[in-house]
């Protein structure tokens, strides 16, 4: 990885860009700051079409501004955050900002100017092209030379649909804003602080809380990207069962990588971090350090989820037998597994309650944990005091969408103690989970941990299972991993 190198004095009397302490430049001559100056084609874009979302973030920007009449909105996109010195993270846009924009660059802010009593002018604050006059094209460590051509404020414009201004100018404006202000937190502290007298935490998190719930429902443009999400981790799966032979002679790490390639050439990313549990693992809900062994006759539970370019993320479970064949105990375990996740899948359907997949998937897995003789019955003993909880530990399902764990902060009455509604897309994800050392449970049970989880959308007259192309039947994930496996050959 290349160093930048120092920079002069902004001839504009600006603060000097930053330079690096052990450079190995010393300085910069002021005949190759001049030269540096000109020379460069004209590279605007004029030919550039919105993108396919600008219609809906402008419904959206709509309902937001209906809901906070007369308020000055502020939604950030974000900062670059620090990884180690002076290498930073991957920058991930906030969902809120997303929403709303279809914009995904670093420092953006999103800002609703009421107009009126009922009206706001929407006006995005971006960085406009890198200055080629001070130099920081090519010697700020954010320069295009150093990260790569950014859109100027007139392509963001056509773009995105909506009036673009240069975000430096944003924070002083805001210091001189007067009337009622929301902000949504936790993304932009040069923002927070440019507004710390003008925001009240709880006013702020009514608007947090007011796009969680936008984002409850979806609209055409979201389901689909939701689709091409779980389409692309089929594929990530099918890759997965093709290399297990070479998971077998590495580690976890192999599934990891293999599933991140087909994240990363069909989309943005993951949409979380990859859970490739194997063996007893496959009991730690979230195993993310994915560095132990793969065995043949050990389950795989591999967790994994394609994050769109758009940020829309898919959240799909299989386990999977190493070897492509469950033993008689694996089975059985898996089976009752499935046979939840049917339950739970058959109870999502438009206006029955939230909880109602959770519970119909509980009261299954209830029944075969006290049919095995692993609890002691009656089965609604069980579920009153939630002792099958020892083994199910989680909730079956969340929403599901730009967020992995979508609308998160929703008020608990229009989420969880909500109806469904069309348009709604959540996981049914039930499990059963044998801890290595649970010594309330026989020894051949123990260090089994068996999830099947799909992506459900909520239809007019029912549902539909966003990730049906993944086999769930043990006998039918059996036959997909053998004939996978048979292609290999």
């Amino acid at each position: 990885m290349t160093e930048q190198q120092p920079a002069p004095e902004n001839p504009e009397g600006d603060e000097p860009i930053k330079q690096r302490k052990n450079g190995l430049y010393p300085a910069v001559s002021d005949e190759l700051a001049e030269n540096m100056k000109s020379g460069w084609a004209d590279t605007e874009l004029r030919d550039l079409q919105p993108i396919p979302q600008a219609a809906e973030t402008a419904r959206r920007r709509a309902e937001l501004s209906a809901r906070f009449p007369g308020e000055r909105l502020v939604i950030p996109a974000g900062n670059l955050r620090t990884r180690s010195n002076d290498t930073e993270y991957a920058f991930r846009a906030s969902t809120e900002y997303v929403y709303l924009t279809g914009d995904q660059t670093q420092d953006g802010v999103l800002v609703l100017e009421p107009t009126g009593p009922e009206s706001h002018t929407a006006t995005l604050y971006l960085l406009p092209r890198s200055d080629r006059e001070n130099g920081e094209f090519w010697l700020d460590g954010q320069g295009e030379l150093w990260v790569g051509r950014r859109h100027s404020l007139t392509e963001a414009e056509l773009l995105l649909g909506l009036p673009a201004k240069d975000v430096r100018e944003l924070a002083d404006a805001l210091r001189e804003a007067t009337g009622p202000v929301r902000n949504v937190r936790g993304h932009d502290a040069g923002i927070e602080a440019a507004l710390t007298d003008k925001v009240t935490a709880e006013r702020d998190e009514e608007l947090r809380v007011f796009i969680s719930e936008q984002r409850l429902v979806k609209d055409a443009f979201e389901i689909g990207e939701l689709q091409k999400a779980v389409d692309s981790t089929v594929r990530g799966f099918e890759d997965v069962v093709k290399v297990l032979d070479k998971a077998e002679a590495t580690s976890e790490r192999y599934i990891e990588g293999t599933f991140f390639l087909r994240a990363r050439v069909e989309g943005n990313d993951i949409g979380y971090g990859s859970i490739c549990a194997a063996g007893p693992h496959a009991t730690t809900l979230h195993w993310v350090r994915n560095d132990g062994p793969v065995r043949s006759g050990e389950l795989l539970l591999l967790d994994a989820g394609v994050e769109t370019h758009t940020l829309y993320t898919a959240d799909v479970t299989r386990t999977l037998p190493v070897n492509g064949t469950y033993t008689e105990l694996q089975r059985k375990i898996y089976d009752a597994v499935y046979e939840a996740q049917e339950a739970g899948i058959a109870a999502v359907v438009p206006g029955a309650k939230y909880r109602d997949f959770h519970d119909a998937a509980q009261r299954v897995l209830a029944e075969k944990l006290v049919e095995w003789g692993l609890v002691e019955g009656p089965v609604e003993r069980v579920l009153e005091l939630g002792l099958q909880r020892r083994w199910t530990l989680h909730g079956t399902g969340h929403m599901l969408g730009l967020d992995v764990h979508d609308c998160a902060v929703a008020r608990t009455e229009t989420y969880v103690d909500g109806v469904l509604e069309p348009g709604m897309v959540l996981t049914v994800e039930p499990g059963l989970y044998f801890q290595a050392d649970d010594t309330t449970v026989p020894e051949e049970y123990r260090g089994i941990g068996v999830r099947i989880e799909d992506d459900i959308l909520v239809t007019e007259d029912g549902n539909r299972n966003l990730s049906a192309g993944l086999p769930r039947t043990s006998a039918d994930v059996e036959a997909w991993m053998a004939a996978l496996k048979g292609a290999q050959g």
